[in-house]
């Protein structure tokens, strides 16, 4: 049976797996261990407290935390009263948080205290404390309620503790009544874009494509009852929430929540819980894999590893294949504006396609290539990967022109990533079409010249943008980290370029950094670095031999208006 038929809404979900999962953990954040029938309750009393505090269907209900036994119970009791779900990013600022708030409507804020040294209510106040309105934050006047999941609230903001009394008198009956008004196509979450290539638009989704995506997702992964999964990936993100939350709650799986990316933190929980799943982007898994003390810990319960990017190095499969004993390694693809999820490798793929691909099409949905004309592109040949089916959203919420100038008349949504299919249909994400650059003709990767940097040995991880140049428009500029110890120069890694790329590839320029500024989907944020990718001036016209060779980048890159892919593990 289809997942978004055998639930009716994420709120069925919920009340079901309470009935069909009763003792077994469903979370564990700390000392909190809750079990699926005590997860049920605080959701039931949180949705109860939702209705009293006037939350009316399809209303907006921001969530700002990190990930939490407390998050987990706040959205999916907000989702259960028929609110839509709008996750805001961690490492925002007040002002960036503020936008969002603004820009989705919000009417209820759930917000943590102190995260990382920063008062989250503090940075709130200064980017929204005056205003028109008469709520809590009178810069935003829809905004009526602000409530403090942890520690005190300050005048205006009301506590958690405060919050869920108030519920107290909405009976069951109350609760169960609304949430059965939900319906497959109502908007459940409203997910922002990153922003990483201009202002965050929302992405509604409804409770029929979560269900459905994150159905095919459990079955193609393998999840099943009983087992541990560690969340890294932020709730706030695709990934976090719904193939971490949602698709423990379809299985009876245990989640255990972790706020920040942590490679001690990581190891601990693995062996005192005896965690079985674990997601991630290559780079924790390298981090894990290469950490001094790994030996220490017993990770033998490890089966299920996914991950995903642009490029996955066959040796770290191997690696969690043959170190680790994981059973199970997978990569996949997707993007808020497809639901979180696009293409998915199988079980029984080679380890080469595992690392090679991001898998094929997940089923109910088609993965095309085209070049900058919309033209189908055939096996082998690199253009811009275009999705369409059951997964994409149907518009940017209140925004009508960019919601025209990425979904075609025919369903076609332009990812702006630019992608090869193999013959078996298996897609391999070379870039963005906004990172991508010209070299005196010739069109630059930088995820493929990133991987071949990556096997430097002294090289622990790199970033390569375009940067201008008089003679060939464009080339590259390597940012890199060296491994502990090395001695690598700038010159060294030039030569040793020269010696395993093509000239054009070859950075011109390496500089050195202590590491690489990444936003909290662990996505590389190119635009502080210097160059910023693909939209410097453009190259001057080149020679004859490659004038047909640049014509055909041309309209890609003038496509290049597309929303910003993120993996289907998190990343982005």
């Amino acid at each position: 049976m289809r997942a978004d038929l055998e639930w009716t809404s994420v709120a069925d979900l919920v009340s079901r797996a309470a009935e069909r999962y009763g003792d077994t953990e469903a979370v564990v954040d700390g000392r909190t261990r809750l079990s699926y029938a005590e997860l049920g309750a605080r959701v039931d009393r949180a949705a109860a407290a939702c209705l009293a505090s006037g939350v009316r269907p399809g209303d907006r209900v921001a969530l700002w935390a990190p990930n939490s036994a407390a998050w987990i119970t706040a959205a999916l009791g907000a989702v259960t009263a028929g609110a839509v779900l709008v996750p805001l990013n961690t490492r925002f600022r007040g002002a960036e948080a503020a936008d969002v708030l603004r820009d989705s409507g919000a009417r209820l804020l759930f917000v943590t205290g102190t995260f990382l040294g920063t008062s989250y209510v503090a940075a709130l106040r200064r980017a929204a404390g005056d205003g028109p309105g008469t709520g809590p934050l009178p810069g935003l006047p829809d905004l009526r309620h602000a409530v403090v999941l942890t520690g005190d609230a300050p005048a205006g903001f009301g506590t958690w503790k405060d919050f869920l009394a108030g519920g107290d008198g909405v009976g069951s009956d109350r609760v169960r009544a609304r949430a059965a008004e939900l319906t497959g196509t109502s908007p459940s979450d409203l997910v922002f874009t990153s922003g990483t290539t201009g202002r965050p638009k929302g992405v509604p989704i409804t409770h029929a494509q979560t269900l459905r995506a994150y159905g095919v997702w459990t079955g193609l992964a393998g999840l099943r009852h009983g087992d541990r999964y560690l969340v890294v990936n932020p709730f706030f993100h695709t990934f976090g929430y719904k193939a971490g939350v949602i698709a423990c709650l379809m299985r009876g799986a245990t989640v255990i929540p972790q706020p920040v990316f942590d490679v001690d933190a990581v190891l601990a929980h693995i062996a005192a819980e005896g965690v079985s799943v674990l997601p991630g982007p290559p780079t924790l898994l390298q981090a894990l894999l290469d950490h001094p003390g790994r030996d220490g810990h017993d990770l033998t319960s490890l089966r299920l590893v996914v991950t995903g990017a642009a490029v996955v190095p066959l040796s770290l499969v191997e690696r969690l294949r043959g170190e680790l004993g994981v059973a199970t390694v997978l990569t996949a693809y997707g993007l808020s504006e497809a639901s979180g999820i696009v293409t998915m490798c199988r079980r029984d793929d080679d380890p080469a396609v595992i690392a090679a691909t991001s898998g094929r099409a997940i089923p109910g949905t088609e993965v095309r290539v085209v070049d900058g004309t919309g033209g189908p592109l055939g096996p082998g040949t690199p253009g811009e990967v275009q999705v369409r089916g059951f997964n994409v959203m149907h518009g940017y919420d209140r925004d009508p022109a960019a919601t025209r100038a990425v979904l075609t008349a025919d369903g076609w949504l332009r990812t702006g990533d630019v992608g090869v299919l193999d013959a078996a249909g298996n897609l391999r994400v070379t870039d963005r079409l906004t990172d991508m650059y010209v070299v005196g003709g010739f069109n630059a990767y930088p995820a493929e010249i990133e991987q071949r940097l990556r096997l430097h040995p002294e090289v622990a991880d790199v970033a390569v943008v375009g940067v201008p140049d008089p003679r060939l428009g464009q080339v590259g500029r390597a940012y890199v980290v060296r491994r502990r110890g090395a001695t690598l120069t700038s010159d060294d890694l030039i030569a040793w370029s020269r010696r395993e790329m093509a000239n054009y590839k070859v950075p011109r320029s390496v500089v050195f950094v202590r590491d690489l500024p990444r936003n909290a989907g662990g996505k590389v944020v190119k635009t502080r670095l210097g160059g910023g990718g693909g939209g410097g001036p453009p190259p001057p016209p080149p020679p004859p031999a490659r004038t047909r060779q640049r014509t055909a980048a041309a309209p890609l890159r003038a496509a290049a208006a597309r929303p910003r892919a993120e993996m289907a593990t998190g990343s982005a």
